[in-house]
């Protein structure tokens, strides 16, 4: 069976990584999906996010890396997926995802969508505390793949002085 793990991935953190390898255990074939969300403001490009995650991924045999844009439900019925896979790390996760998931089944009604729960080490971790942290110039060395801390950092450091060039 076909899974995908949809997601923005800015950046890419421990956290996910657990859910890809706990996917590629439990699925044929895994597609790791960086979407497009014109709700956010990312700080790494498509293609960039694209480039980290198959970094991180690239000892996993049946992961493949992708971007999508537009509908969840019509990138699955174009990779012929049946299941796309999302993790949880606290209730508030569940109330948005349950919602996104009944959706999803509305709008193609072969499509189910599994919850895997975070590791308890990892149920404080997003993207958005990577960032946070970061941007105070904390270590994120423990947050995110070995594969790409360099890279991540120096991006998020490079972002935060732009930002405070900017309010000079």
């Amino acid at each position: 069976m076909i899974a995908i793990c949809p997601g923005s991935f800015d950046p890419v953190t421990v956290g996910h990584v657990d859910i890809f390898r706990r996917a590629a255990a439990i699925f044929d074939k895994v597609y790791v999906a960086v979407m497009h969300n014109p709700k956010k403001n990312p700080v790494f490009t498509e293609e960039e996010r694209v480039d980290l995650l198959r970094r991180t991924t690239a000892g996993i045999d049946n992961i493949e890396v992708e971007c999508f844009d537009g509908l969840l439900t019509s990138y699955a019925a174009h990779k012929g997926a049946g299941v796309i896979v999302k993790g949880l790390r606290a209730v508030s996760d569940y109330e948005y995802e349950f919602q996104m998931a009944l959706a999803n089944r509305r709008l193609n009604p072969g499509l189910e969508t599994v919850f895997l729960t975070t590791s308890a080490e990892n149920m404080f971790l997003s993207s958005s505390v990577v960032k946070q942290i970061a941007s105070f110039g904390g270590d994120i060395s423990s947050f995110v793949p070995a594969e790409v801390c360099d890279i991540i950092s120096e991006r998020l450091r490079e972002r935060l002085s732009q930002k405070g060039s900017e309010s000079i």
